[in-house]
């Protein structure tokens, strides 16, 4: 049976900050990696968290991803920006983008952002909250290698390809991050990692034939959400993300645990609006607010304790590992501990 570790989210953030500025990055640069990594464990979302620390080192390592911070602006205007990532890290670059995005929408109302040349960003959400907290609405989205085939074939061509909504409200904002797959592949990795089986309906096999076998799953698709509307929505996020942003796009995109040779030129976008540009934001608030009121006081389905909005469940349980502590499988925490040993940097977890 499968151990696990609890560990304190700020100790774990500051271990990932120290692997991380071995391999040349800045203290900031590589508080932003970590805090998103943590951030994403916090939340729940353990395949997007630590556990992908000895793929981000390797491809560090190898130069394939560069360790500076090499973002540039490629072209700009009142309400848009072109950003090239100069294949810096993608949580660099991402939080860049949001930041200069959300400065620009308070001058023009709203700021549309494509980046370029990029590289695995994380958790979708942890931009859009940035924008959630300065009063606006946040939008992104990203490409991914190929892992969900088009309807109709078994032959995958586009990505797990998220999108994630945020607007602020009083206390915690209504976030919503999502692949258009039943569940993202970094799932299905993460439980080949552990050792464990995934549920029938998550994955296929590369001939299109159902599995429970993650290694099987790795290599065929993911299977959309809503059939030909996941399949519709992951398309137009590869667009919006690689061929808009002029980053690559479906089978283009290099396979970030394969290629340790060509960078993957992943393509991203985001969107920040000025709430106070439309309505008022406090009228905006409680307005959403209310929403939120009404949506709790529907009628409950047998069995239903509580009715959620999108974020909430995340968000309790970020609160709860903030104060009692993060679990960790132990082939995470030990992968965590060799990659320690490997980069001279002490194991304090």
């Amino acid at each position: 049976m499968m151990s696990t570790y609890v560990v304190d989210w700020q100790r774990l953030r500051v271990l990932c900050q120290k692997l991380l500025m071995t391999q040349g990055m800045t203290d900031e640069d590589a508080f932003t990696v970590a805090d998103c990594l943590v951030d994403a464990d916090l939340c729940g979302v353990e395949s997007h968290g630590v556990s992908r620390m000895g793929i981000y080192l390797k491809r560090l390592q190898t130069k394939v991803v560069s360790s500076s911070f090499n973002v540039k602006i490629e072209k700009e205007y009142p309400a848009s920006m072109v950003i090239n990532a100069g294949n810096s890290m993608g949580m660099v670059a991402g939080k860049y983008a949001m930041k200069r995005s959300i400065e620009k929408a308070r001058e023009s109302g709203c700021c549309f952002t494509t980046v370029n040349n990029s590289n695995h960003y994380g958790m979708a959400s942890y931009y859009v909250r940035m924008a959630a907290e300065a009063g606006m609405a946040g939008i992104t989205g990203t490409n991914a290698p190929p892992n969900i085939a088009p309807w109709g074939s078994h032959k995958a061509y586009v990505g797990t390809n998220p999108i994630a909504f945020a607007v602020p409200k009083s206390g915690n904002p209504i976030i919503l991050d999502m692949a258009p797959s039943v569940v993202a592949m970094g799932k299905v990795i993460l439980a080949a990692k552990l050792g464990k089986s995934i549920p029938e309906g998550w994955a296929l096999t590369k001939d299109g034939k159902p599995t429970t076998d993650p290694n099987e799953g790795m290599k065929g698709t993911v299977v959309p959400i809503g059939g030909p509307k996941g399949y519709g929505l992951s398309l137009f996020m590869d667009i919006f993300s690689g061929i808009l942003s002029g980053a690559q796009f479906g089978p283009h995109l290099n396979n970030m645990w394969k290629d340790f040779k060509n960078p993957q030129n992943v393509g991203h976008f985001f969107c920040a609006i000025d709430i106070s540009k439309f309505v008022d934001l406090d009228t905006f608030k409680k307005r959403v607010d209310q929403m939120v009121s009404e949506i709790k006081a529907l009628p409950k389905n047998e069995g239903v304790d509580e009715i959620f909005v999108p974020g909430e469940i995340e968000y309790r349980r970020k609160a709860e590992r903030k104060r009692n502590g993060i679990l960790i499988p132990d082939v995470v925490y030990e992968e965590l501990k060799s990659l320690c040993d490997d980069n001279g940097v002490e194991f304090t977890l």
